[in-house]
């Protein structure tokens, strides 16, 4: 667990009437972190009585120099060994406005502890030394605080007197830095060249640097923009605990963007219950509060008693957040032991906890070049973009949509092993799929049993779902099964992608929402064709295996699914539609494979790989698998059952 050390100057009114802004300081091992904040207490009056002295009288009794660092280097471990390995919070106070100043560890090996201090700041100061230059983890951290969300980010070239304050070196690594950030779309609110051991540039300007004209250090911070509660984004109340009051069940969290208020209409996800606000409940108030908003923690109470747990994530009904149990993620790997496809992980996010499965690594993107390369796995302190798939419907947002929702750790044996920041691109937003609308609704009973057209059509009705890439095949087999299966006597029909587009499903677009709805429909008209007694064959990329796993929901027991293997290379070969050509052109967006996601089947019952087996060979061994499992003969042999006798 981290340990925080807290340095708190002395507190008078003044100090105690103003907010407070929080900055973590980063940077790479020995480029001066500490020594700078060190001294830039001490330089602006912000340490506690005595503090310096004790420090001094310290270094003394051991026979070491005085350090600025061992104002904040509190631990004895980090004494002995000359890094921090803590995050230390010191309260700093200028002019303007008091600070919350996080120091983090710079080490590699202390990586976990720099992203607990920044994952909470609102701005950060990035110490580089202008001796040693810019360092593989200078970029690291740089990217970090990019994937943190933090926005807000002053550069302090610090040791800029051990290169006599030289204007080209600080220009170059200006130079080098922004370009560096610019790649992946962060601009530096400002750089600043120091002499953190001097005090040049920290809180008085220095005469070493003539040649610089922009703010010192305190006014740059000075300068960051005050982070505002998120109070006009829609509403997110993540619950975290409910407890019983008196004939009271009070729902408690803290809100963490929006407002809501007495008499609002909540909708908790993702169990998809609505329900009013009854109260806003206080304590030690003469009255109790009609409004409650973003950074305020609160309980309140509700006017229907539904069921509310921990993890559940309130919201207006006009604005809810996404539910889905599948993901893509930007993710900084932290763990032991590498991250690697078909490993569980316990994800966090905001109060929630959920098992989680890596479906898939996509690349693994060097932060020092910010190239990116396919892997298998993620190792210790690398960046990945990976697909997240959990065991559960889970609320959540896109990051660019909703920071404060869109943010997770993951968590591998007790131990924090990651975080990361989620996106939703090439995937569907669910709710709709599993939330039903209509009530009130009755089956027809029909009177013709399941057995009386079983023995009608001599087979079972049922679904034989191809799913596979564009280009795979799948719907040249599909005709040619229907086709020989026809004249062996079947009830058999063909579902394709393009004919149920141009009627049924004529009003559906290529999102990822759309493509889900497509899939829900086909797979209520297939199970609809089963019932009837009619083998359903349909012929559809279904890219998602969500979507596929609740076509199969919809008729487990007649549900079949046929995997047309085929890799991308070999697709694109053929293309028949000269869509991968489009595609790659830019003239199709969200195509699957190339720009949107295709997920293969785990445990299909038939894998038929078109790229290693002739067309003639794949439609027999659909035809074979069709009357070993459909054929009344066949189903009977297999479990020992004979037909009837019938008295004529």
């Amino acid at each position: 667990m981290t340990s925080i050390t807290k340095i708190r100057p002395q507190a008078d009114d003044a100090t105690s009437a103003r907010g407070h802004m929080k900055i973590v300081i980063v940077g790479h091992v020995d480029h001066g972190k500490s020594t700078l904040v060190g001294r830039l207490i001490h330089d602006t009056g912000s340490l506690p009585e005595g503090k310096y002295e004790a420090i001094k009288a310290m270094s003394e009794r051991r026979g070491m120099p005085f350090e600025w660092a061992f104002l904040m280097d509190a631990l004895q471990a980090e004494r002995d060994q000359g890094i921090t390995i803590d995050t230390t919070q010191i309260w700093f106070k200028s002019e303007k406005r008091d600070y919350v100043i996080i120091d983090a560890p710079g080490h590699k090996e202390f990586l976990k502890n720099m992203v607990t201090g920044a994952a909470s700041a609102n701005a950060a100061t990035l110490v580089i030394d202008a001796h040693e230059g810019i360092q593989e983890q200078s970029k690291r951290h740089g990217y970090l605080l990019h994937l943190l969300g933090v926005r807000q980010i002053a550069i302090a070239v610090n040791k800029m007197d051990l290169v006599n304050f030289d204007e080209a070196v600080f220009n170059k690594i200006e130079a080098d830095f922004r370009a560096y950030l610019a790649s992946f779309g962060v601009t530096p609110t400002f750089m600043i060249p120091v002499s953190a051991r001097d005090g040049d540039n920290i809180v008085s300007r220095s005469e070493r640097a003539p040649w610089y004209k922009g703010p010192t250090l305190v006014e740059a911070l000075d300068g960051f923009e005050q982070v505002s509660a998120p109070t006009e984004q829609p509403l997110r109340f993540p619950v975290q605990d409910v407890y019983k009051f008196d004939d009271r069940r009070i729902i408690a969290g803290r809100i963490e963007t929006g407002r809501l208020k007495v008499g609002d209409t909540l909708l908790f996800s993702p169990s998809n219950k609505k329900v009013q606000v009854k109260s806003i409940e206080a304590w030690s108030v003469p009255h109790a509060p009609s409004e409650a908003h973003a950074g305020q923690s609160v309980g309140i109470t509700l006017s229907e008693q539904i069921f509310v747990e921990r993890g559940d994530l309130a919201s207006h009904a006009d604005h809810p957040p996404i539910e889905t149990d599948v993901f893509n993620a930007r993710l900084f790997w932290l763990g032991r032991d590498a991250l690697t496809v078909g490993k569980r992980y316990k994800m966090k996010l905001n109060t929630s906890e959920v098992q989680v499965t890596v479906q898939a690594i996509t690349k693994v993107i060097d932060t020092d070049d910010l190239s990116s390369a396919a892997s298998s796995r993620v190792e210790r302190n690398s960046v990945a973009e990976v697909t997240l798939r959990a065991r559960k419907m889970i609320a959540l947002d896109d990051y660019s949509t909703l920071a404060e929702t869109g943010r997770f750790v993951l968590v591998d044996n007790y131990d924090i092993a990651g975080g990361g920041i989620i996106s939703m691109d090439g995937y569907a937003d669910q709710r709709k799929l599993v939330t039903r609308a209509s009530s009130n609704i009755q089956r027809v009973e029909h009177r013709i049993t399941t057995d009386m057209r079983e023995e009608r059509h001599g087979h079972a009705g049922g679904i034989v779902w191809f799913t596979g890439l564009s280009g795979a095949g799948k719907s040249t087999i599909a005709v040619e099964v229907e086709n020989r299966l026809h004249a062996l006597g079947y009830q058999v029909y063909v579902l394709d992608g393009d004919n149920i587009r141009h009627g049924l499903n004529s009003n559906l677009g290529f999102s990822p929402e759309d493509r889900a709805e497509n899939i829900r429909r086909i797979g209520e008209v297939a199970a609809l064709f089963a019932s009837a007694g009619v083998i359903a064959i349909t012929s559809f990329i279904s890219p998602y295996r969500s979507d596929r796993d609740r076509a199969r929901e919809v008729a487990p027991d007649s549900f079949h699914e046929i995997y047309v293997k085929a890799d991308v290379a070999t697709c694109e070969s053929r293309d028949p539609k000269g869509l991968y050509k489009k595609a790659r052109t830019g003239e199709i967006a969200e195509f699957t494979g190339i720009s949107a996601p295709y997920e293969a089947p785990e445990a299909p019952e038939l894998v038929v790989d078109t790229a290693n087996s002739s067309v003639d060979d794949c439609v027999q061994q659909v035809v074979d698998y069709v009357r070993e499992n459909f054929s009344l003969e066949s189903r009977r042999a297999k479990h020992g059952i004979w037909p009837p006798e019938f008295d004529i």
